[in-house]
């Protein structure tokens, strides 16, 4: 019989108060991650999630799939962490047909918040991270799109809305560096274009990890060919071969085209931004054209 290591859906509403305590009463027992997707938002990370989490060595949080401890609520403790994810017992039953359990979180703010990657350093040293990537241009429009629709943004127009981001932003980043605790709704939800420069961020993540123990893949490159960045990444974590029956793309948002002049901006912007990444990586970008 197969141990569940989530909630079903059915009961999530329900029971999410009760796992939480339930969480924190066997906390002692429970893993730490062995590996966590750090972002970025929009990226085809839920696809991701959804991917590895099928994988039959990989267990996932009891509830979410991204805890946000190490962005939004550091001053919870390490405990209060430990408690969101399986029981190591159970995790090894699990997973013992297959090898050694190995379990994850994916959180889309890791990479991108500015204290988030030194924090988990701190406490998991050994931990390996994965970045998943995608076009900045085509990021950034559905990163937008995403946040209109569960009202985080106000601003009918795209194009104003990118014109406002270096106001919103302004002190943000000191506001976060004076309080751990205060969660900056501008920085994480109106950095169009900040989110998308990349190699800054990865600059980041390498300051903090050694490069073998972080995997950086492109959502391009990711659905284009599924099963050979797949493998690459399970490979990355050690993991025995296994393919999912099927790769499908989640949370996508379609809508009408991107403004024109917001393209050519944004084209513009990022050109220098994607030149230092691959420079940093040694390699394109699936969305780059050779």
């Amino acid at each position: 019989m197969q141990l569940r290591t989530h909630v079903p859906k059915p009961l999530h509403g329900l029971s999410r108060a009760a796992y939480a305590r339930l969480g924190q009463a066997t906390r002692s027992f429970r893993a730490l991650p062995d590996f966590i997707v750090i972002g970025g938002q929009r990226c085809g990370t839920t696809s991701l999630f959804k991917n590895i989490a099928e994988h039959p060595q990989v267990l996932r949080p009891g509830i979410e799939k991204g805890i946000d401890y190490y962005s939004l609520y550091p001053e919870r403790g390490i405990d209060w962490y430990r408690g969101n994810f399986p029981v190591r017992g159970l995790a090894r039953l699990r997973t013992l047909r297959h090898g050694e359990p190995q379990v994850f979180e994916a959180c889309t703010y890791y990479m991108f918040h500015p204290f988030a990657i030194e924090r988990i350093a701190k406490d998991l040293p050994d931990v390996k991270l994965v970045a998943m990537l995608r076009d900045p241009v085509e990021r950034a429009f559905s990163a937008y799109k995403h946040e209109f629709a569960r009202g985080f943004e106000t601003e009918p127009d795209f194009v104003r809305a990118l014109e406002l981001e270096d106001a919103r932003l302004e002190g943000e980043v000191e506001r976060m560096a004076a309080d751990p605790t205060y969660e900056s709704h501008a920085h994480r939800h109106h950095a169009y274009r900040a989110r998308g420069q990349y190699a800054e961020q990865l600059e980041r993540v390498f300051a903090h990890f050694p490069r073998e123990q972080v995997f950086v893949c492109d959502s391009e490159s990711y659905f284009a060919q599924p099963a050979e960045q797949y493998r690459d990444l399970t490979r990355f974590l050690g993991l025995e071969d296994y393919l999912p029956a099927r790769f499908d793309q989640f949370n996508a948002r379609p809508s009408k085209p991107m403004p024109e002049e917001a393209r050519a901006r944004l084209v513009e912007h990022y050109a220098p931004h994607d030149r230092a990444l691959t420079e940093l990586l040694g390699r394109q970008p699936g969305w780059i054209s050779v």
